[in-house]
């Protein structure tokens, strides 16, 4: 069985990762102990980097990385890279969220998240992107999920991604299009 290190301290997106990825022949691992990148990228890609260096570095396996957020046109691609930090708690961030929307007509947005395969070495395997367009919802709706799920309506539709099930998310989201990238990837090659 293929080992990879998945680089995060979020057990939602670590779930997220092993429900998507279903039986495949790869255990993930989390990062060692110390694990603590600085996410000082300007861009998803490069936060993955980042993270995922750090990860197989310590680890002296092959890491996994992501960097995700929402991408809102009405705030110029705002909470974008800072999403998580954008406030803090996931309520504030959402409540935050809403207010800055406030009056705005232009509600289309995109969840985006790049992945990012590291060697030991520091070298890029193989680095994706995956995005889900929607749009921002006026009010919270659905208990599923997490993050910005409450208020992010798919598509043109009127469900929010945490009305629906981990199945039908996993389909369509940004990390199932990037993760299923990856795996497409790591059958197709000997890592």
């Amino acid at each position: 069985m293929t080992k990879l290190v998945f680089a995060t301290s979020n057990p939602h997106k670590l779930q997220e990762i092993k429900d998507i990825a279903g039986d495949i022949n790869i255990e993930f691992l989390l990062p060692p102990n110390g694990f603590d990148p600085i996410e000082n990228g300007t861009t998803f890609e490069e936060n993955s980097y980042i993270k995922a260096k750090e990860a197989a570095k310590l680890s002296g396996i092959v890491a996994l990385a992501d960097d995700s957020g929402l991408c809102v046109e009405a705030l110029d691609s705002a909470p974008g890279i800072y999403s998580a930090r954008y406030a803090d708690t996931p309520q504030a961030r959402i409540n935050k969220l809403l207010n800055a929307m406030n009056k705005k007509e232009n509600r289309r947005a995109k969840f985006v998240c790049a992945m990012t395969l590291v060697s030991p070495d520091g070298e890029i395997i193989f680095q994706t992107r995956g995005e889900c367009h929607g749009n921002i919802a006026y009010k919270q709706a659905g208990t599923n999920g997490f993050g910005y799920d409450p208020i992010f309506l798919v598509g043109n539709g009127s469900t929010t991604m945490a009305e629906l099930s981990e199945t039908e998310k996993n389909k369509i989201s940004h990390r199932g299009q990037a993760l299923r990238n990856v795996l497409e990837f790591l059958r197709d090659t000997n890592i």
